[in-house]
């Protein structure tokens, strides 16, 4: 009654009363609102299915770049080809619109859900936590272009960063740097590549064979191959204690090749000034390998071979129907070779390199064929454990040129930025990043 009164004789009042009504509601409204943005606009989908990302290969980066500050990234796998969940920030969003990026802008409850779907024993996926961006060193000559090699390519296409290392870094056992070591395709035999028929006259073979005769003597060795030995043996160790090491080509079945004739001479005059040792094929010595067995010697330097680990000169495919398959694991009880093959299809096209593919009785029992071509009996993706550590050995040179040959030109990942021969490598560089659980395959 006293209000009503004191409001009827006081018009000014009235008005201060019904301003600070239809603030309290603005008020209210504006906490609402921003509420609701919190509730419903929490995460960023980094889609990785076939339809919905336009870049498949700089998603990678950005799931490096978002670990890189500190921000742990979920890999959701099997769930839209391998999609990541990221937490919602301006800064991330601009990052994926600046990489043209596809992604979505999820909320708590979407989040929730997918995260219900995926926990599920019904479903074949996993949501493994990337806990921070793994250190990067890459086993090149230094005077090595980057698109020499299709892991350096690709890398800096994401732009993920990575350091270049060489024989001196790792004689001196700086590899304990790095968390992921990729080998660029190298010849740890000390043969220069099997290229003598074909191109022991042209400039680039002097000068690469006197660099290296060099590197090697100043390295205090007589010999590359003795100098490449030992090279090998300390990324062997690396790799026995907790490290990551990636190989792609020729890289693959030289580096096995050197620790199983460690202490023999395979090498002819051409290459290292004296002849081979008599007998060599019996001293080979399998069980120092990481992946490969029963494997015979290319004795001849005129052939453009290592052994008969490869599979090149086998091969009755068809450039139109080279393909090979994608395994299909538990993410579950083996997510690690399951992160190791997510993609937005099962079908990669195949490709050549002075390593193709690996004959398939070659290949030790131990080993996981992650990727094959059944009908021609040969490995494609491989990998395995060996000590503490892990390696993945992936036949070819690059994905996206069927053959390439000395002196081609480069390939333009803008062309191909969906590569799913790609996503394989970006793969094994994500892997060191996760929180790993025990494989049971």
């Amino acid at each position: 009654m006293l209000k009503a009164f004191f409001m009827k004789k006081h018009p000014i009042w009235l008005k201060i009363c019904r301003y600070i009504s239809t603030m309290s509601k603005l008020l209210s409204f504006l906490f609402l609102a921003l509420f609701s943005v919190n509730a419903w606009a929490s995460y960023i989908l980094i889609p990785m299915d076939v339809e919905n990302q336009k870049e498949h290969l700089k998603a990678y980066g950005i799931t490096y770049w978002t670990l890189e500050k500190n921000v742990k990234v979920k890999w959701l796998l099997n769930y839209r080809g391998g999609s990541f969940l990221l937490p919602d920030s301006e800064a991330i969003r601009k990052e994926c619109q600046i990489r043209g990026v596809s992604f979505e802008v999820i909320s708590d409850s979407k989040t929730e859900q997918i995260l219900t779907d995926i926990s599920s024993p019904s479903q074949n996926m996993e949501a493994v936590v990337l806990e921070k961006a793994p250190r990067i060193a890459v086993y090149s000559p230094k005077g090595s272009l980057p698109w020499d090699d299709a892991v350096t390519m690709v890398l800096t296409y994401a732009e993920i960063p990575y350091t270049v290392i060489y024989d001196e870094e790792v004689l001196s056992d700086q590899l304990v740097l790095y968390d992921w070591l990729h080998l660029h395709h190298e010849d740890f035999t000390g043969q220069y590549g099997k290229f003598y028929r074909a191109y022991r006259s042209a400039p680039w073979y002097i000068e690469e064979k006197k660099n290296a005769e060099a590197l090697a003597n100043k390295l205090g060795y007589a010999k590359v191959s003795e100098a490449k030995r030992d090279v090998a043996l300390k990324i062997r160790d690396y790799v026995i204690g907790g490290g990551f090491m990636f190989a792609m080509c020729s890289a693959t079945d030289s580096f096995d090749i050197a620790l199983s004739v460690e202490g023999v001479d395979i090498c002819e005059p051409m290459f290292d000034g004296d002849p081979s040792e008599p007998g060599y094929q019996s001293k080979v010595d399998y069980s120092k390998t990481f992946a490969f067995k029963d494997y015979t010697l290319e004795r001849s330097p005129m052939v453009y071979e290592f052994s008969s680990i490869d599979m090149t000169t086998k091969r009755k495919i068809p450039k139109e129907t080279d393909y090979f398959t994608l395994m299909d694991y538990s993410a579950k009880w083996d997510p690690i070779p399951c992160m190791l093959v997510q993609n937005h299809t099962a079908l990669v096209k195949g490709f050549m390199g002075q390593t193709t593919s690996y004959e398939r009785d070659q290949i030790k029992s131990n080993v996981l064929v992650m990727g094959e071509n059944k009908s021609n009996g040969e490995g494609r993706y491989i990998h395995g454990i060996k000590g503490k550590g892990f390696f993945t050995f992936y036949g070819g040179h690059d994905p996206e040129d069927y053959q390439h040959r000395v002196g081609d030109a480069k390939t333009e990942l803008e062309l191909h930025p969906n590569s799913p021969g790609y996503r394989l490598i970006l793969n094994n560089v994500l892997f060191p990043a996760a929180k790993k659980k025990k494989q049971k395959t």
